[in-house]
């Protein structure tokens, strides 16, 4: 736009003229002090000269996150989501993972924590109008051995738990032959495969989602107490190094996580059936925590609080500890030979 259409005085404008500047942008690619050697002018009139230039490129009109939210169809990118597969745990999550972030699951052993991220590296998989990215995962084990059979279960099941899905389009889909699986024993190997190996996947659009499964047992089995500064300088590279994947690829980031158990006196008390316990907390602390975008906490009841009549298909609960875009709330889920569906509170 050329300046003689700016609402100024007519002696701004000429003398930014006289000093060749023709255009708004070309005003703005300068600093104040530069602009004032340039032009004579004072530092009022530049300030006046840089205002106008900047008011007119971003707008006159203030967008507040009410107004984003209620054009979202203007930006279906931002607001998309990968679907967990249940419509159940979709509404608890407002859709599902956030393409751009990183979503922490934290949760004790058999919780479910491993069950939901297969459960999501099939969900990935499906197309966009189901949930899904239309693309693979990659799946990085830090611990175990990755649970193949479970997962050929899972598969041999997606007709019976994605009911909302054509069985045409289920039987389309080649599953096992997108899902990309690494192991790395130690925070070494994990950085490399980070950095180095999963870039080359997402790049090539053969994967759309990236599950660490834990990020925890490396850092846990490497560091002590003293190199506490160490730990955390390596978590907030590998979080960085998620973080800018997530972004530049627009692909969800699942990092499964252990927890700490804190037990306090009054934690002894019993706690109402099926609510989280609150002695637990996500492990690695809060060098850790800063990496995340949401997250999240499975848990399962003990063996005398299920004895009192709670149902067994009950014992877990999702649990969102924080998110950016989410209040904090719960749901119960159960694990079946299916997968993992919420279930729906009377």
């Amino acid at each position: 736009m050329d300046l003689s259409q700016l609402d100024l005085n007519p002696r701004i404008i000429a003398a930014a003229k006289r000093a060749k500047l023709t255009s708004v942008k070309e005003v703005l690619h300068f600093s104040g002090p530069d602009l004032q050697r340039l032009t004579g002018l004072s530092s009022p009139d530049v300030q006046h000269l840089l205002t106008a230039a900047s008011l007119h490129l971003q707008g006159r009109h203030v967008l507040t996150a009410l107004h984003l939210l209620q054009q979202k169809d203007r930006f279906p990118v931002q607001h998309q989501r990968l679907s967990l597969g249940c419509p159940v745990l979709d509404r608890l999550l407002a859709g599902g993972l956030p393409l751009d972030g990183i979503t922490g699951l934290a949760g004790r052993s058999s919780a479910g924590k491993t069950q939901l991220a297969l459960q999501l590296c099939l969900a990935v998989q499906f197309p966009r109008q189901h949930g899904g990215l239309e693309g693979g995962a990659v799946y990085i084990c830090t611990e175990d051995i990755f649970p193949s059979k479970r997962l050929q279960q899972l598969i041999a099941q997606q007709q019976r738990l994605r009911t909302d899905v054509p069985s045409e389009v289920v039987q389309k889909i080649k599953f096992s032959n997108h899902i990309f699986i690494e192991h790395a024993a130690d925070v070494d190997t994990l950085l490399e495969c980070v950095m180095k190996k999963v870039p080359v996947l997402l790049s090539r659009g053969m994967a759309r989602l990236v599950v660490v499964d834990s990020v925890a047992a490396p850092f846990r089995s490497e560091f002590d107490k003293e190199a506490s500064a160490l730990r955390a300088r390596h978590l907030q590279s590998l979080g960085a190094a998620l973080r800018r994947l997530s972004s530049t690829f627009q692909a969800p980031v699942l990092c499964v996580n252990q927890v700490t158990e804190a037990v306090e006196e009054q934690d002894l008390l019993p706690r109402p059936p099926g609510s989280r316990d609150r002695r637990l907390s996500p492990a690695l602390g809060i060098a850790w925590a800063n990496q995340l975008l949401m997250s999240l906490m499975a848990d399962r009841v003990h063996a005398q609080e299920a004895a009192l009549g709670l149902p067994g298909g009950l014992a877990r609960t999702l649990t969102v500890l924080s998110a950016p875009h989410l209040p904090p709330s719960s749901c119960s889920y159960t694990v079946s030979s299916e997968g993992v569906r919420g279930a729906v509170s009377s």
